[in-house]
């Protein structure tokens, strides 16, 4: 705790960053952090937004309140059409963004089978994309992904202008720092670390060197308005503490 603010209250704030300045955009948040921080986002500094209940329905600032109807073929075309901000999970994630969720060994006989490729490729290849990991550690922090599902800018380079158009990966949430891919190389650094952490656990907590300058700054905690919002409007119940405990 800092100052009476969590952790996952933070988190919260830094997810809802990431739709900052995005428009009127479907928000497609993964995790429970993610959709309190969409909400939060709607109902501050970002109200063009348009917020799913993750199957079929469009919902306003109460979850309750349905306000469109969106069929798994409109939701589709939206993907194509690049008019959706997803923050996915990621069970392994590398410095060029490459993400995995499919599998963990050889993807001809893995040690474990997670939820397969979906749709990562299309989304980070038609979409702009952030990540949520709520676990920072070097299990997720891999130097090479066991199986690419949601493509990197290395890859996605590699393939060339189709991959590359709209490839766009803006940035990563965890329950440690802020990170993006603003290098000439287009590899993950710290852009700030959260209220109490150092740069070395971020360092020691990650499988790859991992670009952290000397003035990063902190992450900033949400104000007493936003905090409100998340205390009593959003998550009363205090979801957000099981996934990012203090």
């Amino acid at each position: 705790m800092t100052g009476g603010v969590s952790r996952a209250e933070t988190c919260v704030v830094a997810c809802a960053e990431a739709w900052r300045g995005d428009g009127e955009i479907l928000a497609a948040p993964m995790g429970v952090v993610p959709r309190i921080g969409a909400r939060l986002a709607r109902l501050t500094f970002a109200p063009g937004l348009l917020l799913t209940d993750g199957e079929a329905m469009l919902i306003g600032d109460d979850p309750e309140v349905v306000e469109g109807w969106l069929p798994y073929r409109r939701h589709l075309a939206l993907v194509s059409g690049g008019k959706r901000h997803v923050m996915m999970g990621a069970s392994q994630l590398d410095r060029h963004g490459n993400q995995n969720i499919s599998c963990v060994g050889d993807w001809k006989r893995p040690r474990r089978q997670l939820l397969g490729v979906r749709g990562a490729p299309v989304n980070t290849l038609n979409n702009p994309t952030s990540y949520w990991v709520p676990r920072h550690s070097r299990r997720v922090f891999v130097s090479r992904v066991d199986m690419v599902c949601g493509v990197g800018y290395d890859r996605a380079e590699a393939a060339g202008p189709s991959a590359s158009r709209f490839h766009d990966l803006r940035r990563v949430v965890t329950d440690l720092a802020i990170l993006d891919f603003a290098t000439p190389d287009r590899t993950l650094r710290v852009c700030s670390l959260h209220p109490g952490v150092t740069a070395d656990q971020v360092r020691e907590a990650t499988g790859f060197p991992l670009t952290i300058a000397d003035d990063v700054p902190r992450t900033r905690e949400p104000s007493e308005t936003e905090l409100r919002l998340i205390r009593e409007v959003i998550d009363p119940e205090g979801l957000r503490e099981r996934e990012v405990p203090s």
